[in-house]
Order: C-alpha cells, then structure tokens, then sequence
C-alpha cells in the first residue's frame, strides 16, 4: 500500500515527500507504566529545548507554516501536528493519553518535529492519494461530533473510497487506531523545504518508539 501525489498537487509543489511506513503485528494496550515514564523524560526534554514565544521559528515548523499558508490554511488556527503538541507541553498542558501506539508515534513526532498520522490497515482500501479536496465533500476528524464540508482548498488524504486524513493535521475518525488494531500504516508527513533525510529519520524514530511499547515489525515502504 503506497500514497501518490495527485499531478497538479505535485507540480505546484514538487518539493513535497511523503513517506508511508507498515508497522504490522503490533499489539495495541490502553496504556503501560514504561511508555508513561518515556513520555514524562520526553516532556523535560522538550521544555528543556523550546520556548513558546519562539517555537513557531523552528525551521520545520516554518515550512509547515508557509506551506499552510499558500494553500489557502490559516496555521495559526489548524497547526502541523508535531507543533501543536510541543505547544500543549509548553503551555504546561498534559500530553493526551489515547493508546500506547498513538501516544508513542505521538512522542516520535515531537522529537522529530515531523507531524504523521496512523491509519488501521484493515479499515483501508487501495492506495492512498494526496490531493486537493473537491468542494463540499465530507470529513468525519478524530474528536468530532459531526462531518464538516471541506472547501476545496485544503489537502486531503483519500483511499479507494473515502477520505482518511486532512494534510497534516487530522486523521478520519473511521480509520484511527484502536485497541483491535493489529497492522498500522504510518504517513511521515512532509511540506517543501523539509529535506527527505529529515523524514526518513523521523520514519526511524516512529518505528523505534512504537515497536519498543507496542512491538511488531516496522518499515519504511515508500
């Protein structure tokens, strides 16, 4: 299972990467005492590093922002995964406690500063696409109470049949990670101006983290 770049997403930005990661045979838990102990050394690091004023001139988040920003996204409302968390730990906010293997790819995309998403493989269909999404069609986000109408302007991630993410901030809520989840497809998410290198150890990082607490084997398929 591989993503594509639509054609006319990939000339307006032909420095965009996106890496798609299998992670397969894991074993999902609600939570485990070690992850919660990695999670609070990863929390001291981070506070240790940034500074809230400061943290959105990072040069990652930069080139999330500018690319949010010429695709019509306000990232001051809707920010790239990886910021908006390491901005929740330095507002002194607790890390969300979803599942072992969100809250671990969660801690691998604060230490990258790459933001991903996590998709349930059996809930997919086909290979996915990057695209822009068509003008009123329906996105049902992890955390939402209903579907919201996209405008036409935001990048979404679709499979053979529905839409799976908005680019690179929301997962759907249909194809999310859950305790019965056995097999995970990971999308290392990049934007311009982000190197491949910076996403490949991201991918490393990922795979690290979420196979140390959830086990299974992962890699790097595109």
């Amino acid at each position: 299972m591989v993503l594509k770049i639509s054609a006319d997403l990939g000339e307006r930005f032909p420095g965009l990467r996106v890496l798609v990661v299998h992670v397969n045979g894991v074993g999902v838990e609600r939570e485990k005492v070690e992850l919660q102990q990695f999670k609070e050394k990863v929390i001291e690091e981070i506070k240790r590093t940034y500074d809230l004023a400061t943290v959105k001139d990072v040069p990652i988040f930069r080139a999330y922002r500018d690319f949010f920003w010429r695709i019509g996204t306000d990232p001051t409302k809707n920010r790239p995964a990886a910021e908006a968390l390491i901005r929740r730990v330095l507002a002194g906010k607790p890390l969300p406690t979803i599942n072992t293997f969100v809250d671990a790819y969660n801690l691998a995309s604060i230490k990258s500063c790459i933001a991903m998403g996590a998709f349930d493989i059996g809930k997919l269909s086909g290979d996915l696409v990057l695209r822009f999404a068509q003008k009123g069609e329906k996105f049902l986000g992890i955390g939402m109470g209903e579907p919201i109408e996209l405008k036409g302007n935001e990048l979404v991630v679709s499979d053979a049949e529905k839409l799976i993410a908005i680019y690179p901030y929301r997962d759907a809520d249909e194809t999310k990670v859950t305790l019965a989840t056995k097999n995970v497809l990971l999308l290392i998410c990049g934007a311009p101006g982000i190197e491949e290198k910076i996403l490949e150890d991201a991918a490393q990082t990922a795979i690290d983290y979420v196979t140390r607490f959830c086990g299974g084997e992962g890699r790097i398929v595109a």
